[in-house]
């Protein structure tokens, strides 16, 4: 037996169902970052990790301090570091670049911050240091060191 009254419950609940799966699903969606010069990189493999997203600029002289600091910190078996280039630079001009300053740790072709609802610094060097579970722990500002990062991080 039919009771009309469910089925009209049942027509008014489906839109917000619907939504509500929809919205379930794409926190399912894998992100994938792409890199510079190379595969694109799934956030979920960062897992476990640190991760620093540090921004960063040619004409921007505390980040050219700061990076052999993030090259020595990238080498650590529980650290990633991304590079984003503050000015959009993409393609070969940004592998070109990055091999002038130096930069050994991954450089991504674009800024992931929007996906993450992450607020485009205002300043440089910014580093967004991001948790093993993948939540965004701070957002640091000026050049930082491997003792300033492993202070925060316990280790």
């Amino acid at each position: 037996m039919q009771y009309p009254a469910n089925r009209r419950l049942v027509r008014r609940l489906a839109p917000w169902l619907a939504a509500a799966l929809a919205l379930v699903l794409a926190g399912c969606e894998q992100i994938e970052l792409e890199r510079a010069d190379g595969p694109k990189l799934g956030w979920d493999q960062l897992r476990g990790q640190w991760v620093l997203v540090n921004y960063w600029a040619e004409w921007c002289k505390p980040c050219l301090e700061e990076i052999p600091e993030l090259n020595e910190l990238d080498k650590a078996p529980d650290i990633a570091v991304l590079g984003v280039n503050f000015d959009g630079i993409q393609g070969e001009q940004l592998i070109e670049l990055g091999e002038r300053m130096g930069i050994e740790f991954t450089m991504l072709a674009k800024d992931p911050g929007p996906e993450f609802g992450w607020q485009t610094p205002v300043a440089l060097p910014a580093t967004f240091v991001v948790d093993p579970d993948g939540e965004l722990l701070e957002a640091r500002f000026g050049p930082q060191t491997e003792a300033d990062i492993r202070a925060l991080i316990g280790g």
